[in-house]
């Protein structure tokens, strides 16, 4: 299982936000490639960034920075998120070294285009459900749709995507624990990977998910828990890559 650490952009640094409030956004590095270098030398196999101001506007805000991300993450592939609304910008980052590019809210607002992204770009594609009571919740979490998070996320895996990135926003930067329950609900009924998100506190969260990763969920996302000393990373990688998990 992947241990997989967040880079969240705002204004070009490094942030982490609860439950999705810009305005509780605390700053957590200056310098966001040195960050990337840091989680490579820890033994990284992915880095997961988003384009917080970028998914707030719709559009790529942290391009530049993004770039010396990439470029600072040698082999380490990087799944990039936020403000992707087109096919030119996802060949754009594809160009630039992206390995995955991540549509949450207009995967749920313009199906067609999520269609047409997996369709132009196989392998590359994934998508962001966030969900509360499994509800889910699109433009940063501030609106609740009527769908249902598991009938979306099978309606994605016929387009193609290669993952489905599962998140509980009550939990979201809170350190609450992650939601087990939600996760493995959503992970049986795919075919296509699951990677967990949202509420990762501690080795217990890890150890949770690392006991139900056969049930499709290849990976766990975590960003303040990093951040703030509650989880070592180092010792997560160890216990997610325990008997070969």
């Amino acid at each position: 299982m992947l241990i997989i650490p967040a880079i969240d952009l705002k204004d070009g640094k490094c942030v982490r936000l609860k439950q999705g409030d810009m305005a509780q956004a605390t700053v957590f590095s200056e310098d966001p490639p040195a960050m990337a270098r840091h989680w490579l030398d820890q033994g990284a196999k992915r880095l997961h960034v988003v384009d917080l101001n970028g998914a707030q506007a719709g559009k790529p805000r942290n391009e530049a920075v993004i770039r010396r991300i990439v470029g600072a993450a040698g082999d380490m592939p990087v799944q990039l998120g936020g403000g992707i609304r087109d096919l030119d910008i996802i060949e754009r980052y594809l160009d630039d070294g992206v390995s995955y590019v991540i549509i949450g809210t207009a995967a749920v607002k313009t199906p067609g285009f999520l269609h047409d992204a997996c369709g132009a770009f196989p392998g590359h594609v994934m998508v962001a459900l966030d969900a509360r009571d499994g509800k889910v919740a699109v433009e940063g979490w501030s609106k609740m749709t009527r769908h249902e998070v598991i009938d979306l996320a099978k309606k994605f895996e016929d387009y193609g995507v290669e993952a489905i990135i599962y998140t509980d926003i009550g939990r979201d930067g809170m350190l609450t624990g992650v939601n087990i329950e939600a996760t493995v609900r959503l992970a049986r009924e795919l075919s296509v990977p699951v990677i967990a998100s949202g509420g990762i506190t501690d080795l217990k969260d890890i150890e949770a998910l690392r006991a139900v990763a056969s049930e499709g969920i290849i990976g766990a996302i975590t960003g303040r828990a990093l951040y703030q000393g509650t989880l070592d990373f180092a010792q997560a990688l160890a216990l997610a890559q325990a008997g070969g998990a």
